[in-house]
């Protein structure tokens, strides 16, 4: 009961917290969706990486990391990849524009009939796959935990998780509707703070049963390699060619992460901000992906769901008290995300939909009112998505559904890439090539799915992207900007930092091979 009513004050804290940025209807449109251009770099990093930091991390891939070892940490450490490209090309290039949304500078680069495809496919995937899964990852594991404590809103799990499923996605809802980005930074700050604590206290907790940190070699030596061999089912090391691009698409074209750059102060608190981000991954690769290690080395294969992981160290080994911290950390992660998802989704359909296609002209006051109604519906269609990856989820209890996910979110995912890459390599983009070349990811992907089951997904967004640009960048008479032309650091010292990153993530791949 203890853990329980800390989650609830918890709760309470972060609406109050929230509410206390209320945005009302007379503000500018600039303050609701980008408190006003003046994001600090330590808030671009901690909000950047409390976003990306969901519950899947913690539950999904801690039970991929139990079943594959080290190589799951590619998902986290290889995300600098996305996060140098877009910090010292796609950051600099947005902020240049002035722009609100990234559609605008895909309308300006490639047209507005690829801007609204480019729109509509992100808002459909926030919507949807982003939102749902956030959702369902949230009550999942607040069911796992407080089994008990929960029993109360009904005696069936599934039910149980369902309800959940509505709860926390309306309290997120809530907060974003009235308090804009201001809310979602403000309380991101603090939710970031809670993870960092909860992850920590978990992965010393894993280690210390195990017997310290070298046991990790002594107990699981075979688990403890970045790379595994090219026909391993879901993580050969082939796979990272397929990674870099997606990374592209996350770090650099993701409304949701590149908000807080597009709402910095300036471009050098922009860049700093996302490196700072990335050396943070880095730490959070560690206390994500070594607990689910550890325990692989106490249990064996013994835990029949891997997802359990996270919620097994919890319950076994941690006090009263401690468990109600950590579930708050998890419940962070949750709601930094669904708070980001819902404002990012706002923005696009106000935005690059309403102002632009619905009411021409609109107002500020139009604009911050449009958002909000985007957020009800987004409630809507996540809460329903939730319900449905429920009945995915328990109808196949014992695989890695963190991968179940990203394999749903890159039939979308590949076309976003092909247009981003083209908008910004291309010198002069054929416009109708590029649409053409977008279109085409979606079938490719099935059919590819469908006559090559036995491809692993990641190479297989690898294969769909690069036809896709090659058919873009062949009707574009191959004309490509330079790397040089594209880079630009704010000032040799960020430059500096940046290969310093660059050149430990080569060192990590070296050592960990």
């Amino acid at each position: 009961m203890i853990d329980f009513i800390i989650v609830i004050i918890y709760f309470l804290l972060i609406m109050v917290i929230a509410l206390q940025s209320k945005v009302s209807a007379n503000s500018s449109a600039d303050a609701y969706f980008l408190s006003s251009r003046s994001l600090r770099w330590y808030s671009v990093a901690l909000s950047t990486i409390a976003t990306n930091i969901q519950g899947y991390q913690f539950l999904g891939m801690m039970g991929s990391a139990y079943l594959y070892g080290l190589a799951q940490a590619n998902l986290e450490i290889n995300a600098m990849q996305g996060i140098l490209l877009g910090a010292f090309i796609f950051a600099p290039m947005f902020l240049r524009e002035k722009i609100t949304t990234i559609t605008e500078f895909i309308s300006k680069k490639l047209g507005e009939r690829i801007a609204l495809f480019y729109s509509l496919a992100n808002i459909s995937l926030f919507a949807t796959i982003t939102l749902g899964a956030a959702l369902f990852w949230g009550a999942y594991a607040a069911d796992l935990v407080f089994e008990h404590e929960l029993y109360f809103i009904h005696p069936n799990r599934v039910v149980r998780i369902g309800i959940l499923i509505f709860l926390l996605g309306i309290f997120s809802a809530i907060y974003t509707y009235f308090g804009g980005l201001s809310a979602v930074v403000k309380t991101d700050l603090i939710q970031f703070s809670v993870l960092l604590i909860g992850g920590i206290i978990v992965c010393l907790t894993a280690v210390h049963h195990l017997g310290g940190w070298q046991q990790l070699y002594v107990k699981t030596p075979e688990m403890m390699h970045l790379h595994l061999p090219i026909d391993h089912p879901t993580l050969p090391w082939t796979h990272l060619f397929g990674l870099f691009f997606l990374n592209i698409n996350y770090w650099c074209a993701n409304q949701t992460v590149m908000q807080r750059a597009l709402a910095a102060k300036n471009i050098r608190h922009a860049q700093i901000g996302l490196l700072a981000g990335g050396c943070l991954k880095y730490f959070m690769a560690i206390i994500i992906v070594i607990p689910g290690i550890a325990l692989y080395g106490l249990l064996g294969d013994s835990l029949t769901e891997p997802d359990m992981a996270f919620p097994y160290l919890v319950s076994t080994y941690l006090p009263v008290g401690v468990k109600g911290v950590i579930l708050c950390g998890l419940f962070a992660s949750l709601m930094s995300t669904v708070d980001s998802t819902f404002n990012s989704l706002a923005t696009l359909w106000s935005t690059d939909i309403y102002a632009k296609y619905i009411h021409r002209g609109a107002s500020d006051r139009d604009k911050i009112q449009a958002g909000r109604k985007a957020i009800l519906f987004a409630l809507f269609t996540a809460i329903l998505t939730g319900l449905i990856l429920l009945d995915v989820k328990f109808n196949s209890p014992s695989s890695a559904f963190t991968h179940t996910l990203n394999n749903l979110r890159y039939y979308i995912n590949c076309g976003i890439v092909v247009l981003i890459c083209s908008a910004v390599m291309l010198i002069k983009p054929n416009e109708k090539a590029v649409l053409i070349a977008f279109v085409i990811t979606f079938p490719t992907n099935i059919f590819l799915h469908l006559f090559f089951p036995e491809l692993n997904y990641f190479v297989r967004a690898f294969l769909v992207i690069i036809t896709g640009f090659i058919i873009a960048i062949f009707a574009s008479k191959g004309r490509l900007n330079s790397f040089n032309s594209l880079c630009f650091p704010a000032n040799k010292k960020i430059e500096n930092l940046g290969w310093a990153l660059v050149f430990s993530l080569i060192a990590l791949h070296v050592i960990f091979h």
